[in-house]
């Protein structure tokens, strides 16, 4: 007899759950009746009766939603949408891809120069002012 009582538990909560689920995944043309809100606390507050509530009254019926005129409705809305290209196939993307690389390479390339002069200046002055083995004080 526990196990029996266990498993109607079991099916409450599943019940209450996919009715939870359903509820707050439904869009608003869809919900009948009762406002959402309305709807989720029934859910919450009679699990049982809140759920079977939900099914019967709270939302469409599938047969309203799913039926030739809506299948055809969504072909036409997706169908007018504009299909996303890929990245590697946009050729606005590619170009920004290849000025912001030659930007960065041209910024690269200047930094090493700056550097390449800075050392040859440094390695000038430290030339300037060591003395030279000509020059050398006689000891």
């Amino acid at each position: 007899m526990a196990r029996l009582y266990v498993l109607f538990f079991l099916a409450q909560v599943v019940l209450c759950v996919c009715a939870l689920i359903s509820c707050l995944s439904a869009e608003e043309d869809q919900i009948r009746v009762l406002p959402r809100i309305a709807w989720v606390l029934i859910i919450l507050f009679f699990p049982i009766v809140g759920s079977v509530a939900w099914f019967v009254a709270g939302r469409e019926p599938a047969a309203g939603r799913s039926g030739a005129g809506a299948s055809k409705e969504l072909g036409d809305r997706l169908r007018s949408r504009p299909r996303p290209v890929a990245p590697d196939d946009d050729p606005e993307f590619l170009r920004t891809v290849d000025e912001r690389n030659r930007r960065q390479d041209e910024e690269l390339f200047r930094r090493w120069e700056e550097d390449l002069r800075r050392r040859e200046e440094d390695l000038r002055r430290r030339d300037g002012d060591a003395p030279r083995e000509g020059n050398r004080p006689e000891a």
